[in-house]
């Protein structure tokens, strides 16, 4: 039906598919294939981001996107389609979450994570993407210090673009508990990257 690991993740070329949602007069559903192009690579960057172990990630986004073939015939354009396919991956994503709680709290996410981007653009420059690379690390690390439900909101909103009431809709948050989250989420990281930046210039000095 689809390639289930992240490696294939170049389909056929497929028309654009609006992140907004479109007046219900001009509404016209996408094909699985198109919903599958768009959004693959930000589903998987996105699962990993929030701490989805590596030896997992291919069958979380593979769950997603089964769910996703499922329930297409459901999706009316009522939200934007990122924001309907990001609810999904929530959903997927905190199953994953009590199931590995259940087996061990040690072993329920990663921090230590590789870059996602770099992953879905494997024909960058090799000087690019060792600077992507360390990027992404760092923003890793720094993730892994905010609670789930903070970090969640920050790469929604920071990284994939969503607004604030998509971000409510897809997490299925109240609009200002979201508001709440995402203010205290960049406190928090702008302090861990100051505090990042003081300990390595003590350690240059």
């Amino acid at each position: 039906m689809f390639a289930s690991s992240r490696r294939d993740i170049a389909p056929e070329p497929a028309a654009e598919v609006t992140s907004r949602a479109l007046p219900r007069a001009h509404f016209v559903r996408p094909t699985f294939d198109q919903v599958y192009a768009d959004t693959f690579p930000a589903v998987w960057r996105t699962a990993r981001r929030l701490g989805v172990v590596e030896s997992a990630v291919d069958d979380v986004v593979q769950e997603v996107f089964v769910t996703v073939y499922r329930r297409l015939d459901q999706f009316e354009g009522r939200c934007a389609l990122k924001t309907w396919v990001f609810g999904i991956l929530m959903r997927v994503v905190n199953n994953y979450r009590r199931t590995r709680r259940r087996k061990g709290a040690g072993h329920a996410t990663s921090s230590v994570v590789g870059d996602p981007d770099i992953v879905v653009d494997s024909g960058a420059d090799p000087l690019e993407l060792a600077s992507r690379s360390e990027a992404g690390r760092i923003l890793n690390e720094v993730l892994a210090t905010l609670d789930e439900g903070k970090a969640a909101v920050f790469v929604l909103a920071e990284i994939e673009g969503l607004t604030v009431p998509e971000i409510a809709e897809a997490t299925d948050t109240n609009v200002n508990t979201v508001y709440s989250r995402l203010r205290a989420a960049r406190k928090e990281f702008e302090r861990s990257l100051k505090q990042r930046a003081l300990r390595r210039e003590a350690s240059d000095g």
